[in-house]
């Protein structure tokens, strides 16, 4: 029998330790969060693969030390709410929500959806929930966040989400041009945001989160 216990901490001390993310909030919810329960049931034994997972639909499970290295990057506090947009089957929500108030999960994807919902409720996350609808456009009716995350590729951003962040809040996003990918971390200044490379990762791009192609004769 799997001793998936045993590849969480593995996970934490050969994918996450190693790349300078030693917050305990972040090391405590990683251990907390069983993985394998967040993926599709084939590929429960690939779970904690120091790779990203594809989940289908464009929908990518985001490789542990980048998660962690976003969440490192965006000093998630207690009393804060939180939009993980493109949450999938749920996990970077799940994990997220061990650190915050709340968080609201965004999925358009009806199955996966009500299946991240099933498996929050099964992990005890209270504090989460999934709303169902277009990945770009949010959830404007949950917010404003103090914090957002996009747990995808995105070659452009979509002012709706800028929108929904709070003065003074943070995004977290992986910009892709071509194979290449930049985490960048934005803060929220009145109507600007400033931008601060982070760290080199990369996902598939979100649907939606396209580059509009450029029209020619």
């Amino acid at each position: 029998m799997t001793d998936f216990a045993e590849r969480r901490r593995m996970m934490v001390d050969t994918q996450v330790r190693p790349s300078d993310v030693t917050k305990y909030p972040i090391i405590e919810a990683l251990l907390a969060v069983p993985r394998e329960d967040f993926v599709p049931d084939a590929q429960r034994e690939g779970a904690y693969a120091d790779r990203n997972m594809d989940l289908g639909g464009n929908r990518t499970l985001i490789e542990a030390r980048t998660l962690a290295k976003m969440l490192d990057a965006l000093d998630i506090q207690r009393d804060e709410l939180v939009l993980d947009v493109g949450c999938g089957l749920g996990y970077s929500t799940a994990v997220t929500a061990q650190m915050a108030e709340m968080v609201i999960g965004v999925e358009e994807d009806e199955i996966m959806s009500a299946d991240a919902q099933a498996q929050l409720s099964e992990a005890g996350a209270d504090n989460a929930i999934v709303h169902v609808g277009a990945l770009s456009e949010g959830a404007a009716e949950h917010g404003p966040y103090d914090v957002i995350m996009v747990q995808g590729g995105v070659e452009d951003l979509p002012e709706s989400l800028l929108t929904q962040l709070k003065d003074g809040g943070r995004i977290a996003v992986i910009f892709m041009s071509g194979a290449l990918g930049e985490v960048k971390v934005g803060h929220k200044r009145g109507e600007q945001i400033s931008w601060r490379f982070e760290f080199n990762a990369g996902a598939a791009v979100l649907p939606g989160f396209e580059k509009a192609a450029a029209f020619a004769l």
